[in-house]
């Protein structure tokens, strides 16, 4: 019996709609996507290929010819959540209140993490995703200068530390994982220690 050959690795960016794809074409893609991020947000990384072209009205020939790998979609997905995560804590920069606003971005973080539980982790060991250090990065630059702002405004805990931060959002991530009607109790438990 012969075996079977081992799927093509092909890389994100060519999954991406291109800027000459017909109107229809890219229309498809962008259905997969959304129904996709609405799909994985449900089911997590094991969420069903079948279930996301259902929801894009579409059969699954189409999502695999916009999106060959599963890798490919998840990665796609990830970033799309990351893009989101950005667009709704980059304003917390600005904020009135410092102290309000770490907690707003403690708040959004733990929200996008828990709603694409295991996401993240199945794309870091997952070849040929694309590399996440850079979406890290960004979270990360906006949570330093939030909590910086927090701290200079004496709003939060002066030892505070962003790694402390994120070790406690993981943390009620993690749990969340476990039992979901923890989450709101753990992250108040959590702001209450971080505010000054």
């Amino acid at each position: 019996m012969a075996s079977k050959p081992a799927p093509q690795q092909v890389p994100v960016e060519e999954a991406l709609p291109e800027k000459g794809m017909r109107a229809h074409a890219k229309r498809n893609h962008e259905k997969l996507r959304a129904a996709a991020g609405i799909v994985v947000a449900e089911q997590g990384a094991d969420a069903s290929l079948e279930e996301i072209s259902r929801r894009a009205g579409l059969g699954s020939a189409t999502l695999y010819r916009h999106y060959p790998t599963r890798i490919i979609l998840l990665d796609i997905v990830f970033h799309d959540r990351v893009d989101a995560l950005v667009a709704e804590t980059t304003p917390l920069l600005t904020a009135a209140d410092p102290g309000d606003a770490l907690v707003g971005w403690l708040r959004t973080l733990v929200r996008h993490f828990t709603a694409h539980l295991g996401l993240a982790k199945f794309l870091a060991m997952a070849e040929g995703a694309k590399d996440l250090t850079s979406a890290h990065a960004q979270v990360r630059e906006i949570g330093k200068k939030v909590l910086g702002r927090a701290q200079k405004a004496k709003a939060v805990n002066p030892d505070a530390t962003l790694a402390d931060l994120l070790r406690l959002v993981n943390a009620i991530v993690a749990a969340a994982e476990r039992e979901p009607a923890t989450v709101t109790r753990l992250l108040e438990l959590a702001i209450a220690g971080v505010r000054a």
